[in-house]
């Protein structure tokens, strides 16, 4: 005999009520940013169990883009914000090309700015969006949905698995079992103190953990040395100034012979330094840099942490 009670939907963690936000809208400015505060750092936590996965996601887009191949965001709302924006840093923070870290969000580019409705429910978008790519085997597609569930980047990670590329799932809800990928990365911030605007825990921990994806995959591919941007693009002042200090710091080289060198090296970080530590000149030390690592090219004649 049936159970005259109506079943109850039950809604992902990411669209529960908080048991902390019922009095939100009552209680003092200040107690509000205490308590977006205090989920902060419930997102921060969130991200540690993910840690080891991350990792091998990590090496994994680092053997790609060795390989020639690149990492494929693909995301819907802030989720697809978020990649673009992780995508956008890479080549001045890593000196990375424009073509091996890129981002795809449903609703096009007007979805960076304004609400595209519907376009995160649209499955063969998703689809189309990675064949427009045509990603391939020697890619990474990486999909960011905080619910796991959206239908534009279940689209993607699907067509990218019949075209052999490795797949990776960033979200804050435990994925459904038909859900096939080689890598979730699973952070999970429960309920949002607003119910369901996952911009907040969500978006924090998902933020981290596209951090960590590609700075790792990037430090495994030599473009981070002694803790330095060694790869950066001077393109402005600020940076100009960042490199010629970064060579004095590992050279203990004076300001002024730092930026000769820089100068020498075309204004490359990476080269200057191993022009300085190998005697090359810039030609030879940026071919050799093209198949080895400054830290192998320098060996022991790296100066000592100050």
């Amino acid at each position: 005999m049936g159970s005259s009670r109506s079943k109850r939907i039950e809604l992902p963690p990411t669209e529960r009520l908080n048991r902390r936000s019922d009095d939100l809208d009552l209680v003092s400015t200040e107690e509000v940013v205490h308590r977006l505060h205090q989920e902060d750092v419930v997102a921060v936590r969130a991200v540690r169990p993910a840690l080891p996965e991350v990792a091998r996601a990590a090496r994994s887009v680092a053997d790609a883009l060795r390989a020639g191949g690149r990492l494929l965001y693909v995301g819907a709302g802030t989720s697809g914000r978020l990649g673009v924006l992780d995508a956008s840093e890479c080549p001045p923070t890593f000196g990375a090309s424009p073509h091996q870290v890129q981002a795809v969000i449903a609703g096009g580019r007007r979805a960076m700015t304004h609400a595209v409705e519907g376009a995160e429910d649209d499955v063969q978008a998703g689809a189309a969006s990675v064949a427009g790519l045509r990603a391939g085997s020697q890619d990474v597609v990486c999909g960011i949905s905080a619910s796991a569930r959206t239908p534009f980047v279940l689209g993607a990670l699907e067509e990218a698995r019949r075209r052999g590329a490795r797949t990776v799932l960033v979200c804050c809800n435990p994925p459904g079992p038909r859900l096939k990928v080689d890598h979730v990365l699973l952070a999970e911030t429960g309920p949002e103190l607003v119910a369901g605007s996952t911009r907040l825990k969500a978006g924090t921990a998902t933020k981290l953990i596209l951090n960590a994806l590609t700075t790792a995959a990037f430090v495994g591919l030599g473009k981070v040395y002694r803790g330095r941007m060694v790869d950066v693009r001077p393109t402005n002042a600020k940076l100009r100034e960042r490199a010629a200090r970064m060579v004095a710091e590992l050279t203990d080289l004076t300001p002024v012979a730092a930026k000769r060198l820089l100068e020498e090296a075309g204004g490359e970080v990476k080269i200057a330094l191993a022009m300085h530590f190998t005697g090359l000149g810039a030609k030879e030390a940026k071919r050799r840099l093209k198949t080895t690592t400054l830290r192998d090219l320098t060996g022991p004649k790296r100066k000592k942490n100050p």
